[in-house]
């Protein structure tokens, strides 16, 4: 009977076979597939510090923004599901589609509580007094992150000029 490693080189060769394999099988577990085929991001959490004012004790500075929004803003999938969350959970019964009504507009770009994903993310999940309600209870961190990238697209659609109507095309 003769052994398949008749020669040390073969013998070594055969010894780096499986070392190769779980290198490679590493090297594409790391690789960030996800972003490459435009899977949406997810999200376990919410920011971890989020300023909603200018106002920091002793001159501080305000926090960096949190880098998991990054992840959600511009996102084409995340924003398309924070359209539809939009609809669902009836913000427009609120916000009339971002043109503001009972709940302020969210097209204005005038935001109270700060307009940074991060910030939107933090306004939706604690809610706002006055009438603005948590939804931490009802949507998951990624859900109120889509919707957050939602809501900051409204803003930026904002046109810089308005349309002024000339008072002879206004009928009396």
């Amino acid at each position: 009977m003769s052994s398949p490693c008749q020669t040390p080189e073969r013998l070594l060769a055969m010894l780096r076979l499986p070392a190769m394999l779980l290198v490679t099988f590493v090297a594409i577990g790391a690789n960030d597939a996800s972003a490459q085929q435009g899977i949406p991001p997810t999200a376990n959490g919410g920011p971890k510090k989020v300023s909603v004012s200018g106002l920091f004790p002793g001159g501080g500075a305000p926090p960096r923004p949190d880098p998991i929004g990054k992840q959600f803003e511009g996102n084409a999938q995340a924003i398309a599901a924070g359209k539809q969350i939009f609809n669902e959970m009836n913000c427009t019964g609120c916000h009339f589609n971002g043109g503001g009504g009972m709940g302020p507009a969210l097209m204005s770009g005038n935001w109270r509580y700060g307009g940074q994903i991060d910030q939107i993310y933090e306004s939706i999940a604690q809610g706002r007094p006055n009438g603005m309600p948590s939804w931490q209870g009802a949507l998951d961190p990624t859900s109120m992150w889509n919707l957050a990238a939602y809501v900051k697209l409204l803003a930026s659609h904002n046109p810089s000029s308005r349309t002024v109507v000339s008072s002879a095309s206004v009928k009396p």
